[in-house]
């Protein structure tokens, strides 16, 4: 199939490479979000995938909207047999859904319909499921609502993080994207509709969602560590100062919601059980571990952090 991806953060690379390295396919040129300014010095900085399609030596087009008559143009030109996005950033107008025989293919990193939209898998991490996975899915008008190709499952570790499942589904979609395309192709896979009685919806994640509310559960607190790292963290006050937490553990313990159990190791109290924290970043300083922190800081036994 010759192929036109649509893709701009690092979730969307591993699909990209596995379609560039399969000869079955051919990455006729890339979309993706113009370059923004990033970090302090506000340095214009390119998107991932760019940087990966550049290195590939695949021509690569940055539209700020795929509305525009210049953009639509430009796609129409290549005669793409398929769309793939992943990732991408804009709503792709009717015009462009339409345009390739094969249709516009997402790669989703849930298992819809369940988690549309978003925040797919830092909202599997926050509820504590045990299992998610990608699909690829034709695109339609809607949000995430067109037919499902193909899923593939995965468990979620009872630590792992919002980060490292991001780049393991990546790479899962990577694989489930050629094999999609091939039965697509070959005319193997059925398309099937989303059973919207099962949909449910995640958000944009922000900062307000940080502060770590040690009057709920350990499992929800460590849920919501897990969920919220590497960005935007979640977050505690240690003498009147705000702390990011980058890595914790359930711990056995128990005691008053916000109680400080322990110091070396250092182990906080929740509604039902406590959290230990392994690692820690103080408001303008670096990562260190809780231990290296407590011999920096008064903490006492008996003491609240609410």
């Amino acid at each position: 199939m010759n192929i036109v991806y649509m893709g701009t953060p690092d979730f969307a690379v591993p699909a990209l490479e596995a379609l560039a390295s399969d000869p079955a396919h051919t990455v006729l040129a890339v979309f993706t979000q113009p370059d923004k300014p990033r970090g302090r010095k506000m340095i214009l900085t390119p998107p991932d995938v760019k940087v990966c399609a550049q290195r590939l030596n695949i021509p690569v087009y940055q539209p700020a909207s795929m509305r525009s008559d210049e953009a639509f143009e430009q796609l129409a030109a290549l005669k793409p047999d398929v769309i793939v996005v992943a990732a991408y950033g804009q709503i792709l107008p009717k015009s462009v859904l339409d345009l390739p025989v094969y249709g516009c293919v997402n790669i989703h990193g849930s298992l819809l319909p369940k988690y549309r939209g978003a925040s797919p898998i830092q909202q599997a991490v926050l509820n504590g499921d045990r299992v998610t996975g990608v699909t690829t899915m034709l695109m339609d008008v809607g949000l995430d609502t067109g037919d499902i190709l193909l899923t593939k499952e995965t468990a979620v570790g009872e630590n792992e993080t919002s980060a490292e499942l991001f780049d393991r589904l990546s790479v899962l979609g990577g694989e489930l994207i050629t094999e999609t395309l091939d039965a697509l192709e070959s005319g193997t896979v059925t398309p099937r509709k989303q059973d919207e009685a099962l949909a449910t919806h995640t958000t944009k994640i922000d900062k307000s969602m940080s502060p770590v509310d040690f009057t709920a559960t350990a499992q929800e607190v460590h849920n919501l560590i897990r969920g919220l790292y590497s960005w935007p963290m979640a977050t505690m006050t240690v003498g009147g100062k705000r702390v990011k937490i980058h890595k914790a553990r359930m711990s056995d313990k128990s005691g008053r919601a916000g109680e400080i159990l322990s110091v070396k190791p250092l182990i906080i109290a929740c509604s039902k059980g406590a959290v230990e924290i392994l690692e820690l970043q103080p408001e303008g300083k670096k990562k260190m571990t809780a231990e290296a922190f407590a011999a920096g800081h008064k903490l006492t036994v008996g003491e609240s952090v609410l």
